[in-house]
């Protein structure tokens, strides 16, 4: 005859387990999630700032338009020729909720190009 162990706290033992793992992985994909808007953000401010240029709107306003939209404490680089108005938007993403503010916070970049209106 086999005799059966009882399996009484198993469950909680394996669950206590996998946890902390399963914490880890969330935070993760809530910082992958972070990130990627954070670009979203950076592509649409520096293609409003170089659209507003363009219309050879002044850089004040420009410059307010990509503030508005970038993520936050973003930096705005204009770079106006004969012809093409350059916007490059850089900013740093930290952790969710700081838990990550020791290691380093990965940058997100974007850069449009658009033909200055009116110019030949």
């Amino acid at each position: 005859m086999v005799t059966r162990r009882p399996q009484r706290g198993a469950v909680t033992a394996e669950t206590a387990m996998v946890l902390p793992i399963l914490v880890a992985v969330t935070v993760l994909m809530v910082w992958v999630v972070s990130v990627t808007v954070a670009q979203i953000r950076a592509v649409d401010a520096a293609r409003e700032v170089a659209r507003a240029l363009a219309r050879d709107e002044p850089e004040v306003d420009a410059r307010a338009v990509g503030a508005r939209v970038a993520p936050a404490g973003a930096r705005i680089d204009i770079a106006v020729g004969d012809d093409l108005v350059t916007v490059t938007v850089v900013a740093a993403v930290s952790g969710p909720g700081g838990w990550l503010s020791r290691t380093v916070a990965p940058q997100v970049r974007a850069t449009a190009v658009a033909r200055r209106e009116g110019v030949p």
